[in-house]
């Protein structure tokens, strides 16, 4: 369970910030994982590993200017002081913090690069001010609307969650941002959208991936989910993490959080809401409808066609300092999900 008493004030506010970017006491385990390889859609063969110290005591001793290296455009003023006064929420996992140098070096985005440390090489001046979100389909209020008309209702709080890829490696993160439920209340959905619809920014010229032309992604970038997942609580609108606004290889300025499912699903750089009667056709659903569902929640029961799902690999890990975990159905969110899902086979629905 993660629903526990938040503490009085956020993670990143209880020790200095050196001490909070590092924190973390790791397992170790040693053990061979089989995993497949694919040289063009997503897969396990990735040989690069994160920018990661091996040890608790090498990691305090990274300098500040290394930590804090590569920063990107800056959010606008209003944003910053938004998510600088966000609040500890009950969603709190127990597991231990991922690093933020490993939060954001290690990312799949393939906007900007299909290789792990791209997005945070090639996204750095990435600007994401002005942005807005167009709102479409089945609701009574739709339209375009500024970033900031859509953020300022929302008071931000901090979510510690479990998040795990299709790749079988997984992180915990301390996300800022707000229920997407209370979101997309705002739009007064009908009756008949039975689906919600996100769409990632479209723009080639900023986004280098989007015009490479080696890319089998037919762009945007779109991923969806069943209302009542949409309107699950656990569901959430991310703006930030680790007391800061979102880095650009992490999906500024706005990406989704549902930790009950792969990391795919969690579309990022969001500027397109539609609700719909009919289940969307996702990107990777079209790229491979064998290996990549609709509802991508995680199973260890139910492999990958190219690899096993029944572990994955916790960052920070290194080939001689491996962390491989048992995964959990639902990424350990059973207890508050799984009842989404009655009834249903989950090894045909996967």
């Amino acid at each position: 369970m993660i629903i526990k008493k938040p503490s009085a004030i956020p993670s990143y506010e209880i020790t200095s910030e050196r001490a909070y970017l590092n924190r973390r006491q790791f397992m170790r385990r040693s053990g061979q994982f089989i995993l497949g390889a694919s040289a063009v859609l997503v897969g396990c063969g990735e040989a690069d590993e994160p920018n990661s110290q091996t040890s608790e005591q090498k990691r305090i001793a990274i300098p500040e200017k290394v930590l804090t290296a590569g920063k990107q455009y800056p959010a606008p003023t209003w944003l910053q002081k938004q998510v600088s006064s966000a609040r500890p929420s009950h969603f709190r996992a127990d597991d231990p913090l991922t690093p933020y140098q490993d939060v954001t070096s290690y990312n799949n985005f393939y906007e900007f690069g299909t290789g792990k440390k791209d997005p945070a090489s090639l996204a750095k001046n990435f600007v994401t001010d002005p942005w807005s979100l167009t709102v479409e389909g089945e609701a009574e209020k739709t339209g375009k609307f500024t970033l900031e008309d859509i953020l300022k209702p929302h008071a931000i709080e901090e979510r510690i969650y479990r998040f795990r890829c299709v790749e079988a490696w997984s992180m915990v993160v301390p996300w800022l941002g707000f229920s997407l439920a209370d979101l997309l209340r705002r739009f007064q959905p009908t009756s008949k959208a039975k689906y919600v619809l996100f769409e990632t920014l479209h723009d080639p010229k900023r986004m280098i991936g989007q015009r490479s032309q080696f890319s089998l992604i037919d762009w945007p970038y779109i991923e969806g989910l069943r209302i009542d997942e949409a309107m699950h609580p656990l569901a959430m609108m991310v703006v930030g993490l680790y007391g800061k606004t979102l880095p650009p290889q992490n999906g500024a300025p706005l990406r989704l959080m549902v930790p009950w499912k792969y990391g795919f699903k969690s579309i990022k750089s969001i500027v397109k809401i539609t609700f719909t009667d009919m289940q969307p056709k996702t990107t990777w659903q079209n790229l491979a409808p064998n290996e990549y569902g609709f509802y991508a929640n995680v199973n260890p029961a139910v492999d990958h066609p190219r690899w096993s799902q029944k572990r994955e690999r916790r960052l920070p890990s290194s080939l001689f300092s491996p962390n491989y975990i048992d995964t959990m159905p639902f990424n350990g969110y059973a207890d508050q999900v799984a009842s989404l899902y009655k009834g249903m086979n989950l090894n045909k629905y996967f």
